[in-house]
Parts: structure tokens; C-alpha cells; sequence
């Protein structure tokens, strides 16, 4: 069996409900669920506010097969969000609408997030981009998600999509991921010398009645609970459907390149997550515009330096993976902006957030 087979890729991706005349959010998931369930079956789902919708692909193969994926559940749910007279959109926030006025998905589980963490939870208006690295086994998951945590904050400041929050420029390139830092059980993970240490420590939460599950651990990577894939969770949803399937594409060369690693008995330095916490703070105030800190040479690097440099660590994997060609897009990122970079672009016009949310819906069906 080829290597490139363990690297199953599953993508979800979470995007606003708009009227286009108001630009605001429009708490209307029931509506494009009950049209929605004969043309995207499994593949959507609704989130706990009643304006988000995700969608999520099958079990990809490579990355040719999740783009199609990608493109046609975009596309086919764009469609449908326009037959109801609405339009989505891809941002990891809306530019201006307020998370009060939004309706909670009436399901038990959001029942239950909400009566446990109250206003944080009905604040918690964020659209990210979560993906699956299928990895066959779990402990083999684990030591992989320690050495990949170094490399969250890079992949993540590409990612950056979200500088608006309640109608302000907030200066930070990733606002959403403030707003989801109030959530406990966030965040980079802490480094698990063996996944029975791991078992142990969700047991010890279920035990105590923190968590009545493994799924409400938000980390920013996880060893998924269910099945048996690395989930990376740090990302906001891009605008453009080349930008996520870019972020898949390094996101599975870094697993595949991790997993050659430790079956050649080779190992990655592992990082404390207060010292990758750090680069994490960079990415989410200045996306690939900043610095991070390089802490092998102990020194502040430009970001597009430190991703070219994970784009070599790489190289090798990238072939099998059949990912050359997707990753190219990351230089696009990198002459662009990130969505971030160019929803400020559009605002300095003219300062006018509805302007901005009209540029985000023409980006999220670019490609389309």
C-alpha cells in the first residue's frame, strides 16, 4: 500500500447565511435544510446559531478528489442559498452583524453548550475550517499531532479571514480565534507522552462531569475521537475554495511528512505550547504579514519565510501526495493576502462594511 493512501483528506467547511439586500445574517438553516437534504444528503449540517451552515465532504482520497468535493458542495449550496433569495459566504466573522440577534439551533446539544457556558456560547458567531488527515493508527496519531502542533500557527496565518467583529476593524488579521479562546478546552494542546496519557486525561474530565464527551475538547489539532483521523481545527475559513484546498494539501504533507519521519525512527523537536502559543498570538494579529519566532535559531523570521521553509520540511511527501500543483497556491496567498489582508483593502475604500461582505460572497463563489 502506497503511503499516500493513509492520507485520507475530509474537509469541513462552516460559511455565513446572508440577505443580500441588508448584508446581515439571516438565521435561516431550516430553510435550506429541508431543500438541502435531497441535493447534499449527509454533507450539511447545521451549526448552534440558526446564520451558520457547514458543509463537510465523504472521505477524499487525495487532493484532486476533495477539490471536487469542495467545488461541487460549494457550488450546489450556493445554488440552493440562492433559490431561497439568500446568498453564503466564506469569513471567519461577519464584518457587522451582532451574535444577539442571531437564533440557537433548537437541538440538545447546543441546549446543553449554551446552559453550560452561557453568553460565550451565544457569542460564539465564528466560521472555521476543519480538516481530517486520516492516520491509521491512534498512538501513531498522537506523536504525529505533538511534532505537527509547531507548525499550526504558519498554516493558520494563511488562513487568516476574519479582521471585523460588530462593525469594527478589530486589527487583529483573525479576530475569530479571540472570540473562540473564551471557550475552555481550546487552543494549542499541551504535548501527551502516549495516547493511554491522553485516554487518561479525557477519562479524568468525564469522570469529574467537565465534559460528557471527547468531542467538547476544542483544541487546535486533535487525535479525533471517532474516527481515525488527525483533525486540524486552528484555520478560519477562507474565501476561495484554491485557498482551502492549499490548506489541505500542507496540512496532509505535514502529517505524511511527520509519519516518515517516525517510522524511520526520526523525531521533530517538540515545543512547549506556551512557546508555540506565542506564534499563535503573531498569526492571529498579523496573519503572513508578522513575524513568528523561529525557536531552533531563538529569532523573530518573517512568516513567509518560516512557510517557505515548511514547504521544503515537505518537498519530499508532496509528489506521492499528488499536491505539487494545490500547494502552488500558497505563493498565491503570499502576493494576494490573505482573505483578511484583502477584506481591509476593500474597507480602506471606502469604509463601508457592506462593501466588504459583498466582496467576501463574490470570493467565496470565485471558481465556482
Amino acid at each position: 500500500m502506497s503511503e499516500s493512501k493513509l492520507f485520507t483528506i475530509g474537509v469541513e467547511e462552516e460559511f455565513q447565511i446572508i440577505d443580500p439586500e441588508t448584508r446581515e445574517l439571516r438565521s435561516h438553516i431550516q430553510q435550506i435544510l429541508e431543500d438541502g437534504k435531497m441535493l447534499l444528503a449527509e454533507n450539511v449540517k447545521p451549526e448552534m446559531h440558526q446564520s451558520v451552515v457547514e458543509m463537510g465532504t465523504d472521505i477524499c482520497k487525495d487532493i484532486t478528489e476533495t477539490r471536487e468535493q469542495v467545488t461541487k458542495l460549494r457550488r450546489n449550496l450556493a445554488n440552493l442559498a440562492k433559490s431561497k433569495g439568500l446568498r453564503i459566504a466564506a469569513s471567519g466573522t461577519h464584518p457587522f452583524s451582532h451574535w444577539k440577534d442571531q437564533r440557537i439551533t433548537a437541538h440538545p446539544r447546543y441546549k446543553a453548550i449554551v446552559t453550560d457556558m452561557q453568553q460565550v456560547a451565544r457569542a460564539n458567531l465564528i466560521f472555521g475550517l476543519h480538516v481530517h488527515i486520516g492516520v491509521d493508527d491512534r498512538e501513531t496519531a498522537l506523536h504525529i499531532m505533538n511534532a505537527a502542533r509547531y507548525f499550526l500557527p504558519h498554516i493558520f496565518a494563511l488562513s487568516t479571514n476574519s479582521p471585523f467583529w460588530l462593525g469594527r476593524n478589530t486589527g487583529f488579521k483573525s479576530y475569530r480565534s479571540k472570540v473562540f479562546d473564551r471557550f475552555p478546552r481550546t487552543g494549542i494542546p499541551d504535548y501527551f507522552n502516549s495516547i493511554a496519557e491522553y485516554d487518561n486525561y479525557i477519562n479524568l474530565l468525564i469522570k469529574t462531569n467537565c465534559i460528557d464527551n471527547a468531542k467538547k475538547i476544542w483544541w487546535d489539532i486533535r487525535a479525533h475521537p471517532v474516527f481515525n483521523t488527525l483533525e486540524f481545527r486552528i484555520c478560519d475559513i477562507p474565501m476561495r475554495v484554491d485557498e482551502t484546498i492549499a490548506l489541505a494539501a500542507i496540512m496532509q504533507a505535514v502529517v505524511a511528512k511527520l509519519h516518515k519521519l517516525l517510522k524511520q525512527n526520526l523525531g521533530f523537536r517538540l515545543y512547549r505550547r506556551a512557546l508555540i502559543a506565542e506564534n499563535k498570538w503573531r498569526a492571529a494579529r498579523y496573519g503572513i504579514e508578522g513575524k513568528l519566532i523561529d525557536f531552533g535559531k531563538k529569532e523573530e523570521v518573517p512568516c513567509i519565510d518560516l512557510v517557505n521553509e515548511l514547504l521544503e520540511f515537505v518537498d519530499e511527501v508532496v509528489d506521492d501526495l499528488g499536491s505539487r500543483e494545490e500547494l502552488k497556491n500558497i505563493h498565491k496567498i503570499f502576493e494576494m493576502g490573505t482573505g483578511a489582508d484583502r477584506q481591509l483593502a476593500i474597507w480602506e475604500q471606502s469604509y463601508d462594511t457592506k462593501n466588504v461582505v459583498d466582496y467576501i460572497i463574490d470570493e467565496t463563489h470565485y471558481g465556482l
